[in-house]
C-alpha cells in the first residue's frame, strides 16, 4: 500500500517546473515558421504590442513582473478598493442618467429606473438641455430621497439646482444625516468644455455646507469625461483628475477646511471603455494615486477615491449601435471589477439622440446581470494578485504622475486649460489615434469592420443640445466620426439617386484563390458607404468588361492570390478600363500591374482612400 506523505500529494510534483527561457524558444520556433528570426527576448518583444501611452503589453506576465505592493482593500494606498469589504457588501451603486426636459417624462423614467434595480439618479438640471430648476420638485416626485441618492449636473445653475435640491428634502422632512448623492459642482469640468475661466468661490460655498450640515452628501465632482471625450488617453484622463482634486484641496483647504474634510467632498468621475483590462488598471492607478496626493497632504487615511465610472461615448457608434450593448456590458465588468463606487451605463442609442424605455432597461440590466447572474461582487478586487493586471495598474500609474507633473509645473489645472498645455496634449493623442482608426488597426465592429449597408437606420427623439462652447473649450471626438462622414456621403447619395455608389469585384480564378480577398475588399468599400458587386463569381479577360458594363459600377477592384494576379491582373486590368472603369484597385500589397491605380491591403489608410474615391464617384 503506499503511504501519503504527511503534507498531502502534490498534484504537480512530477512535473519540472518550466522556465521563462523554455517558453521563448517556443515562441522563436512559432516565429521562424513565419518567417521571422528572433531569439531569447526579441522573439518575446516581436509579440508585444505598444498601446496607448507608450505602454507595452507584453505575451507572457511572471512573478517576474514585479509591481508595487498594493496592499488590502479599505486600506492606503486603496489599489485594491477603497471599502474593506469592496463591492462585495452589495454590489456597486447603478446610476443612471437623465436628460429629459419634460419633468412629467423625467418623472416616469426615474421611478421606472427606481422600481428596475437603479439606486441612484444622476440629473441633467437647467439650462437647455435639462429639467428647469423650478421643476425638480415635480421630476422628483414619489422618490423617497433618503434611498435614492440624487447626482446634479447643473452647470451654471448648480448653485440655484443645490438650493432647489435640500429645499425639496427638507419640504419633505429627509434628515440632513439621511440627504445622499453630490450636488455636482464641476467648475473646472465646466471649464475645459466652455474655455471659460473656471471659478470655484461658489462650489467652495457648497462644499463647506455640506461638510457642516450633510455628512452623507458630496459637493464637487472632479470630472475626467472631458479629457477623455476630447481623445485623451488613460494616463492623461488620470493626470487631468488628480490636478484637478489638487487644485480644489488648495482652494478647500485656503476657505478654512481640513483636508480630510476636502478630500471627503470629491467624487471623481472616470470613463470606463470596452477595453476591459485597461479600464481595471485605470480604476485600481487613480485610487493609489490620490492616495499618494493624500498621504502628502498629511492625511493618509482620506485617501480613499469615491469613483463614479460611465461607460465611454467615445466608443459608442451610430451605425449599428446594437453592438453598443456588447461595448458597454464590457465596459461595466470592467468598472465594476476595478472598484468603482458606482456605474452608469450609457443606453446603446445615446448617440442617437434621447434613449428609449427599452434601451434605458437594458442599459440597467446590465448591472444587475453582472452582479446578480456573474456574481461579480462576491469577490473583493478579482483582478488582484494577476500579474498582468498588477503590472499594467503600476506602469498606468507612472505614466499618469508624470502627466499630473507636467501640469502642475504649467501652473495647476487651471493655467493648464487656459494656456491650451492640455488641449494640445489630447489633440496629439487623438490624432495618432486616429490613423490607427483610419487604417483599421482599432476596428469598429459595424462600422469599419463588418458593416451592414442594407441596415435600418435606428431613429431616436434628437437629445437636447446644450449651448455652444465657448472658443478654447475641448472638443468631444468619436471613434465613428471619420467613417460616418464617409456613410453620410452614400446615404446622401442614395436619397438623390435612388442608389449607392458600387464597385466591381473582379474576382479572378476559383473561389479557393479569391474569396479571403474578395470578403476583405467587400468588407472595406462597405465601411466607406460603397456596394460591392460580386457578379459573376469569377471573370477573366474576355469577360471582365461584359460583367463590369452589367454591374453598373464605375470603379472596379481585382481580387485573387498572388499568383493568379501575376498570371491574369494586367490583362483583366486592361480590359477594365476601356470598359468604363474610373479606377482599378487591387486588393494586395503594391506590385508591378500595369493598369492598376490602386492597391487597397491590411494597414492601409482606408478613410483616405474611400475618401478619394467617393470624389473620384463624384458623391458629393
Amino acid at each position: 500500500m503506499t503511504v501519503l506523505p504527511a503534507d498531502g500529494l502534490s498534484l504537480a510534483a512530477e512535473f519540472p517546473a518550466p522556465a521563462h527561457e523554455q517558453w521563448q524558444r517556443l515562441v522563436e520556433g512559432v516565429l521562424s515558421k513565419s518567417g521571422k528570426d528572433a531569439a531569447g527576448p526579441a522573439a518575446e518583444e516581436a509579440l508585444s504590442t505598444t498601446v496607448e501611452d507608450g505602454l507595452i503589453t507584453r505575451p507572457l506576465y511572471t512573478s517576474r513582473d514585479s509591481a508595487p505592493d498594493a496592499g488590502y482593500p479599505g486600506f492606503a494606498p486603496f489599489t485594491r478598493g477603497s471599502k474593506a469589504e469592496g463591492n462585495a457588501a452589495g454590489g456597486w451603486d447603478v446610476r443612471q442618467r437623465h436628460t429629459l426636459l419634460d419633468p412629467a417624462r423625467l418623472n416616469e423614467a426615474v421611478l421606472a429606473d427606481l422600481e428596475n434595480g437603479v439606486t441612484s439618479l444622476w440629473l441633467t438640471v437647467g439650462g437647455v438641455a435639462g429639467v428647469p430648476v423650478s421643476a425638480l420638485a415635480g421630476a422628483l416626485d414619489g422618490v423617497y430621497l433618503d434611498l435614492a441618492p440624487v447626482v446634479l449636473d447643473a452647470g451654471d445653475e448648480t448653485g440655484a439646482a443645490a438650493a432647489e435640491l435640500l429645499r425639496i428634502c427638507a419640504e419633505r422632512g429627509v434628515d440632513a444625516r439621511s440627504v445622499r448623492g453630490n450636488l455636482g459642482a464641476d467648475p473646472f469640468g465646466q471649464a475645459a468644455r466652455s474655455g471659460a475661466e473656471p471659478d470655484p468661490s461658489d462650489a467652495v460655498h457648497w462644499a463647506q455646507r455640506c461638510a457642516r450640515e450633510f455628512p452623507g452628501l458630496r459637493a464637487l465632482t472632479v470630472d475626467a469625461l472631458p479629457y477623455h471625450e476630447a481623445g485623451g488617453s488613460a494616463a492623461e484622463e488620470l493626470g487631468a483628475s488628480l490636478a484637478t482634486g489638487v487644485a480644489w484641496l488648495r482652494a478647500l483647504t485656503d476657505a478654512g477646511l481640513s483636508v480630510e474634510d476636502a478630500c471627503g467632498q470629491l467624487e471623481f468621475r472616470y470613463a470606463a471603455t470596452a477595453d476591459q483590462f485597461l479600464t481595471i488598471a485605470k480604476l485600481r492607478a487613480a485610487r493609489r494615486l490620490w492616495s499618494r496626493v493624500a498621504e502628502v497632504c498629511g492625511a493618509a487615511g482620506a485617501g480613499a477615491q469615491r469613483q463614479h465610472a460611465v461607460t465611454s461615448s467615445v466608443m459608442m457608434t451610430r451605425r449599428d449601435p446594437w453592438v453598443n450593448m456588447l461595448r458597454t456590458t464590457l465596459a461595466c465588468l470592467g468598472a465594476g471589477v476595478g472598484g468603482a463606487d458606482s456605474v452608469t451605463v450609457l443606453p446603446f442609442d445615446h448617440a442617437l439622440g434621447l434613449p428609449d424605455a427599452f434601451a434605458r432597461r437594458i442599459a440597467r440590466n446590465t448591472s444587475t446581470i453582472l452582479l446578480e447572474e456573474s456574481h461579480l461582487a462576491r469577490v473583493i478586487d478579482p483582478a488582484g494578485g494577476s500579474w498582468y493586471v498588477e503590472r499594467l495598474t503600476a506602469e498606468l500609474a507612472d505614466a499618469a504622475w508624470s502627466f499630473f507633473q507636467e501640469i502642475e509645473r504649467s501652473g495647476g489645472q487651471a493655467a493648464a486649460l487656459r494656456s491650451g498645455m492640455i488641449g494640445e496634449r489630447l489633440a496629439a493623442t487623438w490624432a495618432a489615434r486616429s490613423k490607427d482608426l483610419a487604417r483599421r488597426k482599432e476596428p469598429i465592429t459595424g462600422v469599419s469592420e463588418f458593416p451592414q449597408l442594407a441596415e435600418r437606420p435606428v431613429e431616436r427623439e434628437p437629445a437636447p443640445v446644450g449651448a455652444a462652447a465657448a472658443s478654447g473649450g475641448l472638443p468631444r471626438v468619436r471613434r465613428d466620426e471619420a467613417f460616418e462622414a464617409l456613410r453620410a456621403r452614400s446615404d446622401a447619395h442614395l436619397a438623390a439617386t435612388g442608389e449607392r455608389p458600387k464597385v466591381f469585384l473582379a474576382a479572378l480564378g476559383p473561389a479557393s484563390a479569391h474569396t479571403a480577398r474578395a470578403s476583405f475588399a467587400a468588407n472595406l468599400f462597405q465601411a466607406g458607404g460603397i456596394e460591392p458587386v460580386h457578379d459573376p463569381v469569377s471573370v477573366d479577360a474576355t469577360t471582365a468588361a461584359a460583367a463590369f458594363k452589367a454591374s453598373g459600377a464605375t470603379v472596379a477592384c481585382l481580387c485573387s492570390s498572388d499568383a493568379l494576379y501575376a498570371e491574369q491582373a494586367s490583362a483583366v486590368a486592361g480590359a477594365l478600363g476601356p470598359a468604363g472603369a474610373r479606377q482599378v484597385f487591387l486588393a494586395g500589397r503594391p506590385g508591378e500591374y500595369p493598369g492598376v491605380d490602386a492597391y487597397v491591403f491590411a494597414g492601409s489608410d482606408v478613410v483616405a482612400v474611400l475618401s478619394s474615391l467617393l470624389d473620384r464617384m463624384d458623391v458629393a
